[in-house]
């Protein structure tokens, strides 16, 4: 999808509202990735960036958790495009299938930091007390397609005799230091990561055969 220009926005014809809650959300994203702070991210601010009235939103978004709720949904079906393609790579055995949707992981933690930090900090999630358009159901389900394909993965290590591991219970804690060695990546830049630690870390967790 191009850019929006701020301010430049031209009206879309009758039966393109569907393109205008894409461009909202996409200015929302280029939002979070210019500031890296999910704060900044205001129905003012993201209808300066995509180039419209702050009420025109009102259209396709009750409110600002409504926003959000899209970034995230939008950045992990990113996610879940580069694990999907990493956990199907042709010719690649289970245990080559499963570390490189381990890596695609942390490459995407990497190379999108703002959006990560969102998706998994939990900083911008609402008071579901509060009166919000975001319900529990929504959060709950969040990232389920992502943990489904760690898992599918592992499973199939187990099933090739490549790992030990229990799947049902081991994905949690694969997913736990992966994501815990993403997090202190983004938090901790200086320090002196040893070589390899991501191969040590996902051999040890998924309980790979040497």
């Amino acid at each position: 999808m191009e850019k929006v220009e701020k301010g430049t926005r031209t009206r879309n014809r009758r039966g393109e509202g569907g393109r205008l809650r894409d461009e909202i959300v996409l200015a929302a994203i280029e939002l979070l990735d210019e500031s890296g702070d999910e704060r900044t991210l205001t129905l003012r601010s993201i209808a300066r960036q995509a180039g419209i009235a702050a009420p025109s939103i009102y259209k396709h978004f009750p409110d600002q958790p409504a926003i959000m709720l899209a970034v995230v949904r939008s950045a992990l079906a990113e996610l879940n495009v580069v694990l999907r393609e990493a956990g199907e790579r042709p010719g690649a055995g289970p245990r080559q299938r499963l570390e490189g949707v381990c890596h695609a992981y942390l490459d995407f933690a990497r190379t999108h930091p703002q959006r990560y930090r969102t998706m998994f900090g939990g900083l911008w999630v609402p008071n579901l007390s509060e009166e919000t358009s975001v319900r529990r159901e929504d959060m709950q389900t969040l990232g389920d397609e992502s943990f489904a394909i760690l898992g599918t993965a592992l499973a199939a290590c187990v099933e090739a005799g490549e790992s030990t591991a229990d799947p049902s219970v081991d994905v949690v804690a694969l997913w736990l230091g992966l994501h815990g060695l993403a997090h202190q990546r983004a938090s901790t830049a200086a320090f002196p990561w040893p070589e390899g630690i991501e191969e040590r870390l996902i051999s040890s967790l998924a309980q790979l055969r040497p």
